[in-house]
């Protein structure tokens, strides 16, 4: 996109992540929209950071009034010294930083209706209802869409009005279905069949259209059909005979959405409360939540139809009353990513909008005890930057978060968005801190969704810029940076001591096996663990309670599904099929044994020698092949290293070509070629990593479209290509060039329709799409969760893990999985469970192994069969007589580094022992693993 918010190509290295959600069309129409965004508030100022990401024409900030201490409890971009000034005015210049191709500029007037008409979409937040009654109409009357958020405390509410029909081009956002067909019924009601290899997936509704069908192909190619499931496709009596094959797809069709309508009772009431007092009812005062009850009970009095309520719920009604002065960073930014994923909505047609009304609260993040009363006194307004959030839980919560030491494991888009909410809210201003460790550097595409960095950044260290960027929200938190991989290799440093001094982790990592590992560590320290995750609009977060709930890894999702060999080889009907099939083909090619032996000679001088050494190696053919690769037949020119490929296809596959006619069928000659041109090309890549030709690009794609991808090799400084761990944001690599073309290639041979490099890209290299707004939203409830966590809620129904999709919209709440219990005699234990051993006696002394079984014997009257350390069998009951009689004397210490071979460092404080039992009826008994404390 053009930096002065003219149409123009949009900026794919910026916009990747993003665009493998929304797509190239959906981004274009979203460049086109002006979006106007009323009250800079914590709620405004946080849909405006999600839409300035997102890429949309211009934005405008509008707002009349002034910054104010509660306001710097979730406006991350106010300051202290800003108080007194124009919200809009003073945020203006900080959200233009974070995208350089949005214009942002500030209004303080009135929203006329002359004004409004320039806007696409205008946002409302900080509004009140005869403002939003009237904008809603005009905007109705003018086609314009509207969009009003609300934050009060705990509760949240979000309208959407697209007008009288939107126009919806993409319900989900999902790739469209395919499904290979076995039958194809001649009938006035054809009904396909498929092939029994999985669920189809598709629904009653659904539009598809064919491919490939043989004798009935009339279907190839045809208009979208609608389809019922185990039902008919369309009216196939005229057409021809079906014979056999073909692939039935999916079609996306536009879908024009009905809004309705529905009228909370107890927003009404508190707009109706605030329009008679100028004012929020005041914190947690009994008064005015009565008058805001009694307010609510005329207002449904008044109301008829569906939108009247049966009976009012005054505790709830009460409650919001009591927290209406209240303003939430976490809430605001699940709301706020929620709103500005509307707006995206209204400026593409992509997924479906809220219809209308969505209301949302978090009242479980109160005291659990209910002795525990909050009192006007203790949550009054203090002239502080925790004003907004003291109005809802007091202050005596305040001192409790500013007390915390957290450790955040990653500093990318979750991260981000937790820093920000943890400078908001307060966390570690006190005595605490916050530890955040992230050993990647900042790249372009972090900018679109990683709202920290600016492309200034770009190439310094994501934790220590991460830091220094909160501590400018927020002066008084206390973070520090770190550049380290959490693993084994970092265990002295994230040692007993680290972990013990902790009050909790947060995850925002980007892999399985990191989060696996920190859901271990978490587990023996017993740590609360925040556990979350997006991909795309979908996104979830899970929390991990030590003694109450089970740990990220109880359960773990399905493997990732393979394709069978014999579909990459022989019957791809899939662009993926195809898209393996090139990453496996360059794979081979670029790190085939000749080019191999080749590099690792240059690069390890006594590489030939041990290689002649191998069994079966043969000495003359190796050496051969070496010299003719760098001496005899290296070609000097780019005609020479064509003319060598071509000889050496000849050699390699010329032998075949008969072989190939006998066993495919005359039909398939298309067949033939393909693998004729891709044995020309294999020869050519192989030989072209060897030499150091200087290439035109242009020509080359001309001659051979896909090798090109290895320019750039000087000399003979060779390295084993492998695709997998190419940056896949780094378009000056080319080994998508030779996938994507290599793909395509072979989708052509098979009626497959091609795919472009930037879906190849995502596909091949399994990129993992991402949005600011999901990111957004997915840290509010991750924060609210830590709300509950600091307070030692202790009842499993307080907490909720989420699961959310954007696209749908969808939202779901449950309460975290108990830990399974086990049991052994009549001793109840869960995985937050152990066996504490302290291995240094009285005396001094530390324990043997003969002591150690005589301990669970006598104390726990089990029998220990087998003792384990990692890895290491430290003893068993069929252990050779002399090699037991020899360990039972010795400490257990010395009998770990003597198995393991390792030494213990000085920052190890205990050792994890794995046991078998028996218990006293000589039966197997599972047990928990023992902490044996040794300093």
């Amino acid at each position: 996109m053009a930096k002065n918010g003219n149409v123009a190509e949009i900026d794919e290295g910026l916009y990747s992540r993003q665009l493998y959600v929304l797509g190239h069309d959906a981004m274009k129409r979203m460049q086109n929209s002006n979006v106007l965004i009323s009250g800079l508030r914590g709620l405004g100022v946080e849909i405006a950071k999600n839409v300035i990401l997102g890429g949309v024409k211009s934005v405008t900030l509008h707002d009349q009034g002034v910054a104010e201490w509660r306001d710097l409890s979730s406006q991350f971009y106010l300051r202290e010294e800003d108080l007194g000034k124009n919200r809009a005015e003073v945020s203006q210049n900080r959200l233009a930083e974070l995208n350089s191709y949005v214009p942002v500029t500030s209004y303080t007037g009135a929203l006329t209706n002359d004004y409004l008409t320039q806007f696409q979409v205008v946002v409302l937040t900080n509004s009140t209802l005869d403002e939003q009654m009237h904008i809603g109409d005009f905007c109705h009357s003018k086609g314009i869409k509207l969009i009003i958020a609300d934050t009060r405390g705990l509760f949240g509410q979000l309208f959407c009005d697209f007008g009288d029909e939107m126009m919806v081009y993409d319900t989900n956002g999902e790739q469209p279905l395919s499904a290979m067909i076995s039958m194809i019924t001649k009938d006035s009601a054809g009904v396909v069949t498929c092939l029994d290899e999985a669920r189809h997936g598709f629904e009653t509704g659904d539009h598809v259209t064919f491919m490939e069908v043989q004798g009935m192909t009339e279907l190839n190619g045809c208009p979208p059909i609608e389809i019922k499931v185990l039902g008919n496709i369309c009216d196939t009596s005229s057409f021809s005979d079906y014979v056999r094959g073909g692939i039935v797809t999916q079609v996306k069709m536009p879908k024009k959405v009905d809004p309705g309508s529905n009228l909370h009772v107890g927003f009404q009431a508190l707009h109706a409360f605030e329009k008679k007092h100028s004012r929020s009812p005041k914190p947690w005062n009994q008064s005015d939540a009565d008058e805001l009850v009694a307010l609510a009970n005329d207002v449904n009095a008044a109301q008829s139809g569906p939108a009247k309520q049966d009976e009012l719920d005054e505790g709830l009604l009460k409650k919001l009353s009591c927290m209406a002065a209240g303003d939430l960073a976490p809430v605001n930014a699940f709301i706020g990513g929620l709103a500005a994923q509307e707006v995206m909505k209204a400026c593409t047609g992509k997924f479906m909008p809220i219809m209308q009304w969505l209301y949302f609260d978090a009242l479980e993040c109160l005291p659990e005890a209910e002795e525990t009363v909050l009192t006007e006194e203790e949550c009054m307004p203090r002239s502080c930057r925790y004003d907004g959030q003291i109005a809802v839980f007091g202050s005596k919560l305040q001192d409790l978060l500013g007390k915390q030491r957290y450790f955040l494991v990653g500093a990318g888009a979750i991260g981000c968005e937790l820093l920000k909410n943890f400078a908001m809210m307060g966390l570690a201003t006190g005595e605490g801190e916050v530890i955040v460790t992230d050993m990647d550097t900042i790249e372009k595409s972090n900018l679109n969704r990683q709202f920290l960095f600016r492309p200034w950044d770009v190439t310094k260290m994501k934790s220590e810029t991460a830091a220094a960027a909160v501590k400018q929200m927020n002066p008084s938190i206390r973070i520090t940076g770190h550049q380290n991989r959490v693993g084994p290799d970092t265990e002295r440093i994230y040692d007993d001591d680290f972990f013990e001094n902790l009050d909790g982790v947060a995850n925002a990592l980007d892999n399985v096996d990191a989060r696996m590992y920190m859901d271990r560590r978490c587990v023996y320290y017993r740590k609360p663990l925040l556990e979350s995750g997006t991909l795309g609009t979908k996104g979830n977060v899970q929390v991990v309670i030590p003694f109450l709930t089970e740990s990220y890894s109880s359960s773990q999702d399905p493997p990732e599904k393979s394709i069978p060999i014999c579909t990459l080889k022989n019957f791809p009907n899939a662009i993926e099929h195809t898209l393996q099939f090139g990453v496996n083909s360059f794979s081979v090619n670029m790190a085939g044994s000749l080019c191999l032996i080749v590099r690792l000679t240059i690069r390890d001088p006594k590489f030939m020698e041990r290689t002649l050494k191998l069994p079966g190696a043969q000495p003359l053919e190796v050496v051969e092949a070496v010299y003719k690769s760098l001496v005899s037949e290296y070609p000097r020119s780019w005609e020479q290293c064509v003319a060598w490929a071509r000889n050496h296809w000849q050699c390699q596959y010329s032998n075949n070509i008969r072989q190939l006619l006998h066993n495919f069928p005359p039909d398939q000659v298309r067949t033939i070629l393909f693998l004729f041109f891709f044995f020309f090309l294999s020869s050519l890549t192989v030989h072209y990593c060897l030499v150091p030709c200087l290439l035109n690009q242009t020509e080359l794609l001309t001659l051979i479209p896909i090798c090109f991808l290895l320019g750039g090799i000087s000399g003979f400084q060779l390295d084993l290509m492998c695709f997998a761990l190419s940056p896949k944001d780094d378009d000056t690599n080319f080994h998508m060039d030779f996938i994507v073309a290599a793909s395509n290639l072979r989708a052509e041979n098979y009626d497959i329709p091609p795919a472009d490099r930037h879906k190849s890209k995502l596909i091949a290299g399994k990129i993992i799409p991402a949005i600011a707004t999901t990111t957004a939203a997915v840290v509010g409830l991750v924060c609210l969760e830590l709300l509950k966590i600091v307070q030692g809620h202790k009842k499993l129904e307080s907490y909720k893990n989420g699961f959310m999709n954007l696209s749908l919209p969808f939202f779901a709440f449950s309460e975290p999985i108990a830990a399974p219990k086990h049991k052994y005699y009549e001793i109840d234990w869960t995985l937050w469970d152990r066996f504490e051993v302290k291995g240094i006696q009285p005396s001094g002394e530390e324990m043997t192994l003969r002591q150690f079984l005589d301990y669970f014997k006598n104390e726990h009257k089990l029998e220990i069969t087998m003792l384990s350390q990692g890895v290491s069998m430290l003893y068993s009951f069929f252990m050779p007589a002399a090699k037991l009689k020899e360990r039972l004397e010795l400490p257990m210490t010395e009998i770990v580094t003597k198995v393991s071979k390792k030494k213990l460092g000085k920052h190890v404080k205990a050792l994890v022992f794995e046991l078998c039992c028996n218990d006293i009826t000589d039966e197997d008994v599972e047990v928990p693993y023992v902490r044996y404390t040794i300093r």
